[in-house]
């Protein structure tokens, strides 16, 4: 499980944890589906335990900032590495999220 998803304090908290890259995207979008049915309220995604992520990955959190942008709910990410960080900074999602 990539994206371990619960209700918390009326928002949703996602755990982000392994390796985000396109065999595990794929079976991630099923878990994310709370978070979109959810996107009207803040959604952390906690990613203390993420590894890596791919193109595929960042498009799984690109999905969910749209959907809560749309519904008017907020995406904010915590914890996440340096290498994460600098994939973050270097395709320009550090400035799309509000990263903690």
């Amino acid at each position: 499980m990539i994206f371990e998803v619960k209700e918390q304090n009326g928002g949703m908290y996602a755990t982000v944890s392994g390796r985000l890259d396109t065999p595990s995207a794929i079976v991630a979008q099923k878990e994310i589906m709370p978070l979109l049915e959810n996107a009207d309220k803040e959604i952390i995604l906690d990613c203390t335990d993420l590894e890596y992520i791919s193109s595929s990955g960042l498009r799984l959190f690109l999905t969910i900032r749209k959907e809560a942008s749309a519904k008017g709910g907020k995406v904010i990410i915590e914890h996440i590495n340096d290498e994460i960080k600098k994939v973050f900074m270097m395709t320009g999602f550090y400035n799309l999220f509000e990263v903690r």
